[in-house]
């Protein structure tokens, strides 16, 4: 498989407060290969739960054996698609646990790409994110 194109979100209600992630990851032909959400926990933050999201996709291409594809991700987090592309710096602290876990399995990739998208072209992975949080589970 060549290419994919990933879609993560990641949400936190009250922020912090209960949080869960939605991901869909397609082919190249737009076809969705795999979508799932998980619920996280309570007393997160928007970003932890967007870096959880990329990091949880990552994983997902890993077992799927998807390391040698040209991976785009499209993510509305701004802060995540900045500080992944290296043109920001990640000064939380929290945050920063979550960069370097997303980093660490980034090294096993051939060639991923981050593009900041508009909150309205991620519908699908929010309603995942969503999704989790109203399952708490």
């Amino acid at each position: 498989m060549s290419n994919i194109t990933i879609y993560t979100d990641g949400g936190a209600r009250g922020n912090p407060g209960v949080a869960g992630v939605g991901v869909v990851i397609l082919t190249g032909t737009g076809e969705v290969l795999v979508e799932f959400s998980k619920y996280l926990g309570d007393k997160l933050t928007n970003n932890y739960a967007e870096y959880e999201a990329i990091y949880l996709a990552l994983e997902k291409c890993i077992k799927l054996g998807l390391q040698d594809a040209d991976v785009e991700f499209k993510v509305d987090s701004k802060l995540a698609v900045e500080q992944l592309s290296g043109n920001w710096k990640v000064k939380d602290v929290n945050i920063r646990e979550q960069f370097n876990k997303v980093n660490n399995l980034l090294g096993q990739f051939k060639n991923v790409k981050f593009t900041h998208i508009p909150r309205e072209l991620n519908k699908r992975a929010d309603a995942l994110a969503n999704e989790a949080m109203d399952r708490q589970v």
